[in-house]
């Protein structure tokens, strides 16, 4: 790795993706991504914005946030969203960088590449919920959906659960064995391979994280008591839980409006079986104890997950204060 260059009052910090998963831990994510959805509680960011543009075979979305620390914060992250990528170029299917500035001044800190930023946010989100939500003791995973936030997520969820057994499921039965094969021997864990969607009824756990249109978890699939965690939605044309679900069930939400806007609340809502008023909180509330997250241990709730800015402006300042601390990255001066 060369030297990093000497920081200057113009100069940005550059960091590959190499260097945040190298900067960036599961737990330094976790802390992060729960520290912002308190922050936002407490009236300490910037509100959230979104934009998306549709393109040709897909899409480009923008998020962007601000946080109060001992700095202030601003990140807006750009993510291209191609799903024929692989097959047509040979390139993954999302690709994206995030801008870091300086939020008193508008000074531009640092571009970091995206993927890893992403992956671990949405996890931590997901185990962050877990932490208020589940119930204490939930030992039994079902994870749908065996990609790459299938193998964030079973990480994530491990360090907050007591988890001893975790069936993996995905419409490719190959994709499944593959991660199994990634995660390999975890203590305490027993990894299974599920054939169908049946064994999330025996769950105290289920996650979805998906890129479904089509719902394929209803209320008879989940037993009650669950905590149900819905990634996948992060647009209006995705779905994974049945409207009937979500109605039947306490709904927490990362962000009201981008759930109401596009993720599985989007669908309730259309639906006619859910109004804005009958989401019980967003997850910043439960976390600072404004409202109540689970009520009684026989409730299932549901983390509605459609991945805010809060998330990447956390991330993206552990990485910049960590490649700081520890001289990583390349130092470019665009003014020059």
């Amino acid at each position: 790795m060369p030297r990093p260059h000497r920081a200057s009052a113009t100069s940005v910090l550059l960091l590959t993706r190499r260097d945040v998963a190298a900067l960036l831990t599961p737990d330094a994510a976790f802390a992060a991504v729960e520290q912002a959805f308190r922050l936002h509680a407490q009236g300490r960011t910037l509100p959230p914005g979104v934009l998306s543009v549709p393109s040709i075979d897909g899409g480009f979305h923008l998020k962007a946030a601000g946080i109060k620390l001992r700095r202030s914060y601003f990140a807006v992250k750009c993510n291209a969203n191609f799903p024929l990528n692989r097959r047509r170029h040979n390139l993954p299917t999302i690709q994206g960088l995030v801008l870091l500035a300086d939020a008193e001044n508008g000074r531009p800190l640092a571009v970091l590449d995206s993927m890893e930023i992403t992956a671990l946010r949405t996890a931590a989100a997901t185990a962050v919920a877990a932490k208020h939500l589940a119930r204490p003791g939930s030992r039994r995973l079902f994870l749908a959906g065996c990609g790459l936030q299938g193998l964030y997520h079973l990480r994530a969820l491990a360090r907050v659960l007591p988890l001893q057994r975790v069936a993996l499921f995905d419409t490719d039965p190959a994709q499944a064995r593959r991660l199994a094969r990634q995660l390999g021997r975890m203590p305490r864990l027993k990894l299974g391979i599920a054939k169908d969607l049946s064994s999330a009824r025996e769950s105290d756990v289920v996650v979805t994280c998906t890129p479904s249109r089509r719902a394929f978890l209803g209320p008879a699939g989940v037993a009650p008591g669950t905590f149900v965690a819905a990634v996948g939605a992060d647009n209006p044309e995705k779905q994974e839980l049945a409207p009937q679900l979500l109605a039947a069930s306490a709904v927490v939400v990362d962000s009201l409006e981008q759930c109401a806007d596009f993720g599985e609340l989007h669908h309730a809502i259309a639906a006619g079986l859910m109004r804005r008023q009958d989401v019980r909180a967003e997850l910043a509330e439960v976390i600072v104890g404004r409202k109540p997250g689970r009520r009684a241990p026989e409730e299932t709730v549901i983390f509605d997950s459609t991945g805010t800015a809060l998330e990447d402006v956390a991330a993206a300042v552990a990485v910049y204060e960590a490649a700081v601390r520890r001289r990583r990255g390349r130092r470019i001066n665009f003014a020059a």
